[in-house]
């Protein structure tokens, strides 16, 4: 069972969390963090890709010429795929890329995402961070007492204040907990997480 410190906004222990080992001490495989990766880019394609078949460009009608006695290849329309100007064959159409994975195994994949996180010491655990106005710098100071480069900040609940003051950071990304993801979590390096957040992450995964 893994017990970690928690810090203020000020990187000074504020006292100590033990996190759940069914949630943060979880076997990594690979392939079923891919496999849940791979659906959630697949599901960011719009899909909307289209080229005009015959049926789609414009024309054609008559037969360009008779079909004996010209000399010339029979042709049946001027909009034919082999003609200038005519349709496109076997081109993309619109369609959907996103695939089904079970909801056990995204479960799954979040706990190896955060346990992978914790055993390579990428997670801190912050009692929370407060800022008297909106501002960046605000933040940014925040962020440098922490030491956060290219970090996703998990807070137990959304605030305003906190979202608009870190939205202009390069590499920091601010959510709230129901909206983790394994691919958040993997795109990251450091992981951040209020103590609110771990105590609602873990709820939702035990």
């Amino acid at each position: 069972m893994a017990v970690v410190k928690v810090y203020d906004q000020n990187k000074k222990e504020a006292g100590e969390l033990t996190l759940a080992p069914e949630v943060f001490e979880v076997e990594v495989k690979p392939e079923i963090l891919n496999l849940v990766v791979r659906a959630h880019r697949a599901g960011l394609r719009s899909g909307t890709h289209a080229t005009k078949t015959r049926a789609f460009v414009s024309g054609g009608g008559a037969k360009p010429w008779r079909q004996k006695g010209t000399g010339r290849a029979r042709s049946g329309s001027n909009r034919s795929p082999i003609w200038r100007g005519g349709a496109i064959i076997f081109g993309p159409q619109p369609r959907e890329y996103g695939f089904k994975v079970n909801k056990k195994v995204r479960q799954l994949a979040l706990k190896m995402a955060l346990s992978s996180r914790l055993a390579g010491e990428n997670l801190m655990v912050v009692k929370g961070i407060e800022l008297p106005e909106i501002k960046t710098k605000l933040f940014a100071k925040v962020a440098g007492a922490l030491g956060l480069e290219k970090a996703l900040v998990i807070t137990a609940e959304a605030d305003t204040t906190l979202a608009l003051s870190a939205r202009n950071i390069p590499g920091i990304t601010l959510i709230t907990a129901d909206q983790l993801s394994v691919y958040e979590i993997l795109k990251h390096p450091k992981l951040v997480m209020f103590e609110g957040a771990v105590e609602s992450v873990q709820a939702r995964l035990k």
